[in-house]
This record gives C-alpha cells, sequence and structure tokens, in this order.
C-alpha cells in the first residue's frame, strides 16, 4: 500500500488506527500510536503516517 499522510488534532488522541470512520477496505486490528511522544508515527499494518498539528 502507498503511504498517506494524514494530519491529527491533540483532539483526537489517543490516536488508532484505522480511523473511526475508516472505509471498510481501510480495516485492519486496530493500533494505537504514539504520535504525542514524537509528532509523528506511522501504522504497522497500513502505513498510514499520522502528524500532529500545533
Amino acid at each position: 500500500m502507498s503511504q498517506k499522510t494524514i494530519k491529527v488534532k491533540k483532539s483526537d488522541l489517543p490516536l488508532c488506527c484505522p480511523r473511526p470512520k475508516s472505509s471498510l477496505a481501510e480495516l485492519h486490528p486496530r493500533v494505537y500510536l504514539p504520535v504525542k511522544q514524537a509528532g509523528g508515527a506511522t501504522c504497522p499494518y497500513c502505513s498510514a503516517h499520522y502528524e500532529l498539528e500545533d
């Protein structure tokens, strides 16, 4: 799969992938990502990259 970057806000924390409104094709086991510590994180299942906005 290709990597996509998704901007998230502090109000979205704790961040999990897949997101609640993901399509059926994007579903995989839920994983919580530590974007607050590093400012960004990549999902090990779908390679979606999340970045925390200020």
